[in-house]
C-alpha cells in the first residue's frame, strides 16, 4: 500500500517550510496568494489529504456541528436542519444529522458520542426538554442549543415558535369563517406543541363564546399521514348531528392524511370538512386541495440556533438567550373553498 503523503512531503514539494503549510492549512490570510497557490498546487499533485483527527486533538474540538432531530422522516425538521446547515457552511463548518426517532435511549446514545466526537456544537429538538442528557452535554463541555422546544428554566439557548398563538390564529380563522363545530386533531400530549396548540385553540373557542362541547379534541398516537387518515375515518363516522364542520390538525402531516382519507370517502373540501393544518411545509401548498396552515419560520429557526450555539462556542461574553418567534396563517382553498 502506497504511503500517504505528509506535511512534510507537501512542504518539500512545494519548496517552502512546514510552518507555511500549516498556514496555508489553517491560516490561509498570512500566506501570500502566490506562495499558498504553490502550496496548494502541490497537495493536489500529491493527493495531499489532512489529518482531521490530529488536528482535532490539537485543537479540543472538530469543524463540525450535529442536529440531533425528531424525525427524519417530517420535512419540518429536514427544513429546520437546511437552515442551520446553510448557516453552517457560511461559518466554514460541516453539519452532522442525526435521527433520534423520537426515542429517549436514541438521542443520549447520539449526544454521548457526539460529546466524544468533540464536534464543536450541538443542536437538538430533544423527546424531553427537561432531561438530563441535556445538561451532561454541557458538562462535558459542548455547547448546546435547544431547538423547536422551551424549557422551564433559562440553562440553554433555544429557539421556538409561540405555539399557542399559532392553535389560536387556527381555530379564531375557523370561526370567521361560521365554523361552531370544529375538532382538534393530534397527539400525543406528552408532545408539548400538541398541548400548546390545543391549549390555543380552546383559548380561542372560549373567547368566541362557544360551548365547550363543540371543539372536539381526536387523539392521535402521533403526528403522520397515517395517523391523519385514521382520524379522518373517526370524524367521518360521527353522526351528522355531532361531526364538525372544521378540523385543526396538530401538523400538516395530520392534515394531509386527513385531506386522503375524506378524497377516499368521497368527501368535498372544505364542503364537508374545512382543514386546518400547521408548519406550512412544502407539500401543504402542493396538496390536491391546497391547505390552509400556520406557517412556522422553519429554516430560520435552524439559521438562529446555528448562530448561538456558534456564538456560545466562540464568544467569552454569551449569554443564553431564549427567541420565541411568531406564527402566521396562511389561508388556501381547504378553508376558502
Amino acid at each position: 500500500m502506497a504511503r500517504a503523503s505528509s506535511v512534510k512531503d507537501v512542504a518539500a514539494r512545494a519548496g517552502v517550510s512546514l510552518g507555511t503549510v500549516s498556514n496555508v492549512l489553517n491560516r490561509p490570510e498570512r500566506v501570500s496568494p502566490a506562495t499558498r497557490s504553490r502550496v496548494e498546487d502541490a497537495m493536489r499533485e500529491l493527493g495531499f489529504v489532512r489529518n482531521e483527527s490530529a488536528r482535532q486533538l490539537r485543537a479540543g474540538h472538530s469543524r463540525t456541528l450535529a442536529y440531533v432531530l425528531l424525525d427524519a422522516r417530517n420535512p419540518f425538521f429536514t427544513d429546520v436542519a437546511e437552515g442551520a446547515e446553510r448557516a453552517a457552511e457560511d461559518a466554514g463548518l460541516s453539519l452532522f444529522l442525526c435521527h433520534s426517532d423520537n426515542r429517549a435511549t436514541r438521542e443520549s446514545d447520539y449526544l454521548a458520542h457526539l460529546v466524544e466526537q468533540r464536534v464543536q456544537g450541538v443542536l437538538v429538538t430533544p423527546v424531553d426538554p427537561q432531561a438530563q442528557v441535556l445538561s451532561d452535554v454541557r458538562r462535558n463541555g459542548t455547547p448546546l442549543v435547544i431547538v423547536d422546544r422551551t424549557r422551564q428554566d433559562e440553562a440553554f439557548c433555544s429557539v421556538a415558535v409561540d405555539d399557542v398563538l399559532g392553535g389560536r390564529l387556527a381555530v379564531e380563522h375557523l370561526v370567521e369563517r361560521g365554523h361552531t363545530r370544529v375538532a382538534f386533531i393530534g397527539g400525543p400530549e406528552t408532545i408539548g406543541q400538541v398541548r400548546d396548540r390545543l391549549a390555543g385553540a380552546r383559548g380561542a373557542w372560549a373567547d368566541a363564546g362557544l360551548p365547550d362541547d363543540q371543539l372536539t379534541v381526536v387523539a392521535t398516537e402521533g403526528l403522520t399521514v397515517v395517523e391523519g387518515r385514521s382520524a379522518g375515518e373517526r370524524v367521518m363516522g360521527m353522526s351528522n348531528r355531532v361531526r364538525p364542520t372544521a378540523a385543526f390538525c396538530a401538523n400538516d402531516l395530520l392534515a394531509l392524511g386527513l385531506l386522503q382519507q375524506l378524497s377516499t370517502a368521497g368527501a368535498s373540501v372544505p364542503g364537508d370538512l374545512a382543514i386546518v393544518g400547521y408548519d406550512d411545509i412544502e407539500y401543504a401548498a402542493a396538496a390536491a386541495v391546497p391547505l390552509t396552515s400556520v406557517r412556522q419560520p422553519r429554516q430560520e429557526l435552524g439559521r438562529r440556533a446555528t448562530e448561538l450555539v456558534l456564538d456560545e462556542a466562540e464568544n467569552p461574553d454569551h449569554h443564553h438567550q431564549q427567541l420565541v418567534f411568531t406564527p402566521e396563517l396562511v389561508a388556501r382553498r381547504s378553508t376558502l373553498g
